[in-house]
């Protein structure tokens, strides 16, 4: 089963910047649409953040990290990134990436993520006022 592994999270003050990175072992990443998700402290269900899919064609951004981060991949080294810039308390969160292979706009949907499964431990962007 595939592997994810989350890196890049930390403390980081509001306005500050953190770029995430995420590898990708045992799949054949070119298959498939990658995605970077989080859930905050007492939420129950992950959020889409960015989705990129197999090509890098298609781009679906969450509304309020729009303009403020970018999803970007790397097929050859396995990886994803995201650049996060202008960081807001709101940006708290455990933050995880994820293969599917569906179309992005399925990042929209919290249910549709929830059907998602072998997710790694994420990475942790927590930030200060």
């Amino acid at each position: 089963q595939e592997k994810m592994v989350e890196s890049g999270g930390g403390l980081v003050q509001a306005g500050g910047s953190l770029r995430l990175s995420c590898t990708v072992s045992d799949l054949n990443v070119e298959g498939y649409s990658l995605g970077w998700f989080r859930q905050a402290a007492g939420a129950t269900e992950r959020e889409g953040v960015a989705c990129i899919d197999k090509n890098g064609g298609n781009i679906w951004t969450e509304d309020s990290v729009k303009g403020r981060m970018t999803i970007s991949r790397d097929n050859a080294k396995k990886s994803l990134y995201l650049e996060m810039e202008s960081l807001t308390l709101e940006d708290t969160a455990t933050y995880f990436c994820q293969a599917f292979p569906m179309p992005t706009s399925i990042c929209a949907h919290k249910t549709i993520i929830a059907t998602l499964y072998g997710w790694g431990q994420g990475t942790l962007v927590a930030v200060t006022s």
